[in-house]
């Protein structure tokens, strides 16, 4: 059967971590998840968010509630997505990364109505990075291992590894 409590399915999820076992894919009733998304074991995913087919998301991730996972997505290992991000095609996400609260991606320079381009821009969130809330990263970017975006930020050039960036870096 299902567990229909949202605390009682992470207090297990939690309880079962903490004794080795397993851990089970948690997908809430109120998200939608297409039967064709790879989801690691150990990935919890909140109501109200979508993953698209040819998404990615590895092992422990935590995509909290209305969230957006497009097709060409790779999330790695132990990633946490709050609540509000939009990740849009393109988007490369190693383990342990940090994606704060309605984080804007974007992956296109040109953006027009019914008009795609022919390849969207790749953007890479190397590991143990953290983005802080409502920030804004440009398409076609990399930001380095273990850097820090703060809050608010637009970020429109690429983050060294071991950066601290704040405001318009």
């Amino acid at each position: 059967g299902q567990i229909k409590s949202p605390n009682i399915r992470i207090k297990l999820y939690h309880l079962l971590k903490e004794l080795n076992f397993t851990l089970p894919i948690i997908i809430s009733p109120e998200a939608y998840v297409s039967k064709h998304a790879q989801i690691g074991e150990g990935s919890i995913i909140m109501h109200g968010s979508i993953v698209n087919k040819n998404a990615k998301i590895g092992k422990n991730c935590n995509i909290n509630a209305l969230t957006l996972i497009e097709n060409d997505v790779v999330l790695g290992d132990n990633v946490t997505v709050k609540s509000g991000v939009q990740i849009w095609d393109g988007l490369r996400v190693e383990d342990n990364v940090f994606i704060g609260p309605n984080v804007t991606f974007t992956n296109d320079f040109t953006p027009r109505s019914k008009c795609y381009p022919e390849k969207f821009l790749k953007t890479n969130v190397n590991h143990h990075a953290s983005i802080g809330a409502n920030a804004t990263i440009v398409g076609g970017l990399k930001i380095g291992e273990y850097s820090m975006v703060g809050a608010g930020s637009v970020v429109t050039k690429d983050v060294k590894s071991h950066a601290l960036v704040y405001g318009n870096p």
